[in-house]
């Protein structure tokens, strides 16, 4: 079997699933969707129509776009993959709440960190000995893109309708990480900044999470150096990602001749790239969707209400 692809969007990230329906030998994209733009490429299309003869429809258009899409495909009975996030109102999200479970089971939103390598060290060590109890949690993942020349004409520094949105494409994805091993948190506080003068939406995010015996710290921005960092914190050791190298220290009690507390000895350590395991998550991702169209399987349910439980988490922190 052949799965037949339409996808809506051609640039930026689309293009990388572009790549991945190309790349794999049971896909054919048929056809990509842009609703007024001459897409210079024999598989463009304006008619909307032309995507409903496919197996697969994808949507990477604008986030502001999303739910529009998914309710024009109310009708449609082959499998949907939309990034996230599925909704950018709590009245968008209320109405993905209550549709069908047949139809939730056909959709996919695409929080592929939850198939990155960096979801298998947080499965491993989190409640781990080697760790003990979390203290602290923070995370770095930032790079120039608000510097570069063409953000300032695309969807994403539009301040009217993506003031937040790096809150909706990068913190989400973190957010919806930690979301998975500690449920919500009791507080949120939300820092949210325009650094570089470059359009008219905040390029730059600070999120605390704070749960009773710790606290979680994401950072994000499109004003800095390319930054990825994380530090794990925990009462017998530590995780630490900087410089393209991941560490595991522990034990706690780690002493020098004195009988000082030191660093504890290396446990584990490896190079780890952060972008490329972005690259490999979205790929994992997608690979996943695909197999279940290929088997004619249903997605688990749990998949598309932790998706709605992100989102929603995301919408209170820009209402508040």
């Amino acid at each position: 079997m052949v799965v037949n692809v339409g996808i809506i969007g051609y640039r930026n990230h689309a293009q990388r699933l572009i790549s991945l329906i190309e790349t794999n030998s049971e896909c054919k994209l048929e056809h990509i969707f842009h609703p007024n733009k001459e897409i210079d490429d024999i598989r463009g299309t304006n008619s909307f129509s032309d995507l409903l003869e496919c197996d697969v429809i994808m949507i990477s258009s604008p986030n502001s776009t999303h739910y529009e899409y998914l309710k024009k495909l109310k009708s449609f009975t082959g499998y949907i993959f939309c990034e996230k996030p599925p909704a950018i109102s709590l009245e968008e999200l209320n109405e993905l709440k209550i549709i069908d479970d047949t139809k939730k089971g056909k959709i996919f939103f695409n929080f592929n960190y939850r198939f990155s390598e960096l979801n298998g060290i947080f499965r491993k060590y989190l409640n781990s000995e080697e760790m003990g109890k979390i203290v602290y949690i923070e995370i770095v993942a930032s790079q120039g893109l608000a510097f570069k020349q063409e953000y300032v004409s695309s969807w994403r520094a539009d301040g009217t309708n993506n003031r937040f949105n790096l809150l909706d494409t990068v913190t989400i994805h973190y957010l919806d990480l930690i979301n998975q091993y500690f449920g919500n948190s009791k507080n949120q506080f939300y820092f949210p900044k325009l650094i570089s003068d470059n359009g008219t939406s905040y390029d730059t995010g600070h999120l605390i999470l704070e749960y009773d015996r710790f606290n979680v710290s994401i950072i994000n921005s499109y004003a800095t150096p390319f930054i990825g960092e994380l530090s794990i914190i925990g009462t017998n050791g530590y995780i630490s990602i900087k410089n393209n190298m991941l560490e595991v220290r522990t034990p706690r009690n780690t002493f020098d001749k004195n009988n000082f507390f030191i660093s504890p000895p290396i446990l584990f350590s490896k190079k780890f790239d952060i972008q490329n395991d972005y690259s490999l998550s979205l790929k994992n991702s997608f690979d996943f969707f695909i197999s279940h169209v290929l088997d004619k399987k249903k997605f688990d349910l749990l998949l598309y209400e932790t998706s709605m439980e992100t989102t929603q988490l995301i919408l209170e922190l820009k209402n508040n």
